[in-house]
């Protein structure tokens, strides 16, 4: 039976076009995505768009458009990027479809039958841009305490569930599953706030009228954080394909910015326990990026797009800088002298040039073959077992998204193989020893196609571009992380070919 995972990002909203955050989350699911269907899990990952709400009701009247007419304008700014970054998605869901209406009134119900919601007025500070509510004692000088922006007074009947009912069985479930919140700084954040007692929360809104209506009551809509945390059953098949809902709920990892945390640790899995549906095994929060130092801003004109990114320095490039340059839970710093210096060392130095050099002596030594072991050196036993640590230590750190500390181990094994080129020196070997060479160029050869192998999920096409150049067959997608991460000799190989240069070096 195949083992399943389910990955998700948050839905972004369409209100705005996507930036180096969106990218980030998304670049960050598909990377586990990847690595999890190397190890043989069949993968849904999921991703989407946030349709609804007052910021969306805002910026269509702002354009004298309808806010549907908004959200089919925008929707295409993430699919075409996705599109670009190379993302492996196999759900993508709009809030503003008939089946998360669906899904939204039925878990409403639901809810309202265990008598957990009910209906009420609500009177405190709003933030349009959060779409939150908060209390006078949590706000900062007057503002906002999320985003810093002013806040408007609200009062309004509304319909609240009732999370403060959920204290001791949230409180509960946390203190026995530590890893439902990663890093492990943002699980002590959410257990602190819960163990501060939860407040009954406001999830209906009269103030606008661009969302989903509360069932048997459409004056009110539903809150936008009820209706988009849905999203995460909508897109697995929740009433309307309960088989794949079946086979992949409880998600496995719900991947976010760290400004969203309280929503998908506190507010989604209270909902969850009143809905009687299994609450899912993980929320990781990321951090944010600043530009050369500073908070992105159109006012400063620095928000990075992605897609010039790419178009400046290559897609896997980008993918890569972004989880080497920064341990993947911190804040990082996008810089254009930052990405370059990866480009040139870690990528074209290391990397790229132990590969062009190793396929250019398989060829020109070999005849583009590799032989079976001939002769074996003092090293060879010891380079093996280095590789076989390496490689547990990758796939540990892969299983807690701890990215930079995979990559650092995926370094190691490169940094392994060019030190073995060097104290080898198969060139020398070519003019006497062919024994020796036939078994140093076999490890090379195991080398590069094993570090190939754990780089993929970071960089898909320049790794495909390696697996075909070294004379392997078939997508290197679809091969296994079992069989290919330990040394073997192949006996039926594409001829090995000079590879063109991976990673041009810039500014030279």
């Amino acid at each position: 039976m195949a083992r399943h995972y389910y990955i998700t990002t948050p839905i972004y909203y369409i209100n705005d076009v996507p930036h180096i955050g969106h990218a980030y989350t998304t670049i960050a699911a598909d990377i586990m995505a990847r690595y999890k269907r190397l190890q043989g899990f069949d993968v849904f990952f999921l991703t989407g768009v946030d349709e609804h709400g007052q910021k969306a009701e805002k910026a269509a009247i702002a354009q004298g458009i309808h806010p549907k007419e908004l959200a089919d304008g925008m929707v295409h700014k993430f699919t075409d990027l996705w599109e670009k970054l190379d993302i492996s998605n196999t759900g993508f869901v709009r809030t503003t479809e008939e089946k998360h209406r669906k899904v939204v009134q039925h878990l409403f119900k639901t809810i309202e039958a265990k008598d957990d919601i009910y209906l009420g007025a609500y009177e405190d500070w709003y933030c349009i841009p959060c779409e939150s509510y908060f209390t006078e004692l949590q706000l900062k000088d007057g503002r906002c305490p999320d985003c810093n922006r002013p806040l408007e007074k609200l009062k309004e009947e509304s319909y609240f569930f009732r999370m403060s009912r959920y204290t001791e069985p949230l409180l509960s479930f946390l203190e026995s599953h530590q890893k439902f919140v990663m890093p492990e700084v943002r699980y002590n954040e959410v257990l602190s706030f819960v163990k501060g007692g939860l407040r009954d929360l406001s999830i209906s809104r009269t103030s606008f009228q661009w969302g989903i209506p509360v069932p048997d009551n459409p004056q009110h809509i539903v809150y936008v954080w009820f209706d988009a945390l849905a999203n995460y059953l909508t897109g697995s098949g929740f009433l309307s394909d309960n088989g794949t809902f079946e086979q992949y709920w409880p998600c496995d990892a719900h991947l976010i910015g760290k400004d969203i945390l309280r929503f998908h640790a506190v507010y989604w899995p209270s909902f969850l326990m009143s809905a009687g549906i299994a609450l899912p095994k993980a929320v990781f929060a990321h951090g944010w990026w600043t530009v050369e130092g500073q908070k992105m801003s159109k006012s400063l004109g620095n928000v990075v797009a992605p897609a010039e990114i790419v178009d400046t320095y290559g897609l896997d490039q980008f993918r890569f800088f972004l989880f080497r340059e920064v341990p993947f839970g911190l804040d990082g710093d996008f810089s254009r002298e930052a990405i370059v210096h990866r480009i040139n060392g870690d990528l074209a130095n290391d990397f790229g040039n132990l590969v062009s050099r190793s396929v250019t002596m398989i060829k020109k030594f070999q005849d583009g073959k590799i032989e079976q072991p001939g002769e074996s050196g003092g090293t060879d036993e010891h380079l093996v077992e280095q590789v076989q640590r390496l490689l547990v230590d990758y796939q540990k750190e892969m299983e807690v998204f701890a990215f930079h500390k995979a990559l650092a181990a995926a370094f190691e094994i490169v940094s392994l193989f060019n030190k073995y080129v060097d104290s080898e020196a198969p060139w020398n070997l070519a003019k006497g020893n062919k024994a020796r060479l036939q078994t140093v160029l076999h490890n090379l050869w195991n080398g590069i196609r094993i570090a190939t192998l754990l780089l993929h999920p970071f960089m898909p096409r320049k790794t495909e571009t390696i697996w075909k150049a070294i004379g392997l067959q078939g997508e290197i997608a679809e091969t296994s992380m079992e069989r290919e991460s330990c040394f073997y000799h192949a006996e039926a190989l594409s001829p090995i070919d000079k590879v063109p240069p991976l990673f041009p070096r810039i500014g030279e």
